[in-house]
């Protein structure tokens, strides 16, 4: 703080909250609703979805794992410019692999990962595009979870279960978690 008592731009840390999990998970769901809910707090929030950003900033990659690391490494050097500008970050994207995910959490620092946790019964049944379908028939390549692996978080800070928990539970359980990490983050600053 300066003199004044005022935060100064270099006290203002983010954080990004990166939600993972296969397609048809609820990732962009429960990522929008936390969004909605942080701007209604007046919150410095930005939602980095990975559909929009593959469309605009990796767009010509394809989905092999080469294309797919390349664009979790550009989702996390946007997510790690905004967070060093005190902004929260909410990053909605598969991001299938964990190495790629262990890069990014370093790389940032100040991270929370949200495995979104859905059943492969639960993602067919929200299959409203027919991709899941059309990669169980071989028509689509590379598929998640299908014909390319899933890497479940080995320690995530949330796992969020949708085929059993309700969107707004899913909503505040996030909300809880950015309330603790600015909690612990005021008691880091009573200690020095």
């Amino acid at each position: 703080m300066n003199q004044q008592g005022r935060i100064t731009v270099n006290e203002v840390r983010g954080v990004t909250i990166w939600f993972t999990g296969p397609n048809g998970a609820g990732k962009s769901t429960i990522s929008e609703g936390v969004l909605g809910e942080l701007r209604a707090r007046s919150t410095r929030v930005e939602l980095l979805d990975g559909d929009l950003v593959r469309q605009n900033l990796s767009k010509g990659l394809g989905f092999s794992k080469e294309d797919r690391d390349i664009n979790i490494r550009r989702i996390g050097f946007v997510a790690d410019l905004l967070t060093r500008n005190g902004v929260t970050v909410l990053v909605a994207a598969i991001s299938p692999y964990r190495e790629a995910r262990g890069e990014v959490r370093a790389q940032i620092g100040a991270f929370r990962e949200i495995h979104v946790a859905a059943p492969p019964d639960s993602l067919l049944d929200r299959d409203v595009k027919g991709l899941y379908r059309k990669a169980l028939a071989g028509e689509l390549a590379n598929f998640t979870g299908v014909s390319d692996p899933y890497e479940v978080p080995t320690d995530p800070e949330l796992v969020i279960h949708t085929d059993h928990e309700a969107v707004p539970l899913s909503i505040q359980r996030v909300l809880d978690l950015l309330d603790h990490v600015i909690a612990g983050r005021a008691g880091e600053g009573r200690r020095r």
